[in-house]
């Protein structure tokens, strides 16, 4: 399918103050809030669109993507590390830290439909030194992948069992089977090589569909569950980063993207460059984001 130029889309910026990296938008239904990270300056900043209130707390480190947790805290990939952090307070309590290695640093990252964190890592200057970590409520960690340069396009179909992820430099989205938590069956779901991009944030709407940040070409991109490309929007900037749903009936897109992501790999020649956007008149709904149910480890998970 071509671009898409329905007059009935707007898009509308949401915040006067554009983040250099923007990224891991996350609508939190519950308190009517989107989260959203800007991992350069090492930002969890927030906007309540019913109200117009914004506010930020700062990370320790540079922080790659956020889930929600129960408690209303949020757990937060940072360089090292699984974090839970409060927004409201900027209290930071550490969940899992792994053996420390200098040459990767955590990115892109989804709490699973069963309440765990997924978080990919990557290599600082993208060699293929990255894991794929998923963390339990009680900081129990494990290894899913490994030899990752950079991890992204992380999401779960609507029913939890299958995960997309892709290695941005490879140019494909792969999905798994993800039944029981174990990773099967991995086949090429979708090649943005057509597109002369790399697949940046993802996200799955209501109908299952993978929606894909094709950040190198200012575009994004919807793929039916099966793998087929069904639209292609004109992003309202060129370096789009990722997306997720949001607003009262989940129906707005919201969309991050990217100033300088101080790599060198990516900076916007766009006037809007790092701005965080509204896309509204999709006529598409998202689903309401999982919540990390936090645990001791003497804690029944069940």
């Amino acid at each position: 399918m071509t671009a898409q130029s329905d007059a009935k889309i707007v898009a509308t910026r949401v915040v006067a103050t554009p983040d250099m990296l923007g990224e891991s938008p996350l609508w939190d239904a519950r308190r009517a809030r989107l989260y959203w990270v800007d991992g350069v300056s090492r930002l969890i900043r927030y906007h309540e669109p019913a109200t117009g209130t914004s506010g930020q707390c700062e990370t320790p480190t540079t922080v790659g993507s956020i889930g929600l947790c129960e408690d209303d805290r949020l757990v937060a990939g940072l360089v090292d590390g699984f974090y839970l952090i409060d927004a409201d307070t900027g209290a930071v309590a550490p969940l899992y830290l792994p053996p420390r290695n200098e040459k990767m640093r955590f990115n892109d990252g989804k709490v699973d439909r069963q309440g765990r964190f997924v978080c990919g890592g990557m290599g600082v200057f993208a060699e293929p030194v990255g894991e794929l970590v998923r963390v339990d409520g009680a900081g129990r960690a494990e290894v899913l992948a490994n030899g990752i340069r950079i991890s992204n396009a992380l999401c779960f179909s609507p029913d939890g069992k299958t995960m997309y992820f892709a290695d941005s430099l490879d140019r494909f989205i792969r999905a798994y089977d993800y039944e029981d938590g174990e990773l099967s069956r991995p086949r090429v779901f979708a090649d943005t090589q057509q597109f002369n991009s790399g697949p940046d944030g993802a996200t799955v709407d209501a109908e299952g569909h993978v929606w894909v940040a094709l950040v190198n070409v200012g575009k994004i991109a919807r793929f039916t569950p099966s793998g087929k490309l069904e639209r292609v929007l004109e992003a309202p900037t060129d370096m789009p980063s990722c997306m997720a749903f949001g607003g009262p009936d989940l129906s707005t897109l919201y969309v991050t993207s990217i100033k300088d992501s101080g790599s060198g790999r990516a900076i916007s020649r766009h006037p809007q460059g790092g701005h965080l956007f509204a896309i509204d008149g999709l006529g598409i709904k998202g689903l309401e984001e999982p919540r990390m149910r936090l645990t001791t480890p003497e804690t029944p998970d069940a």
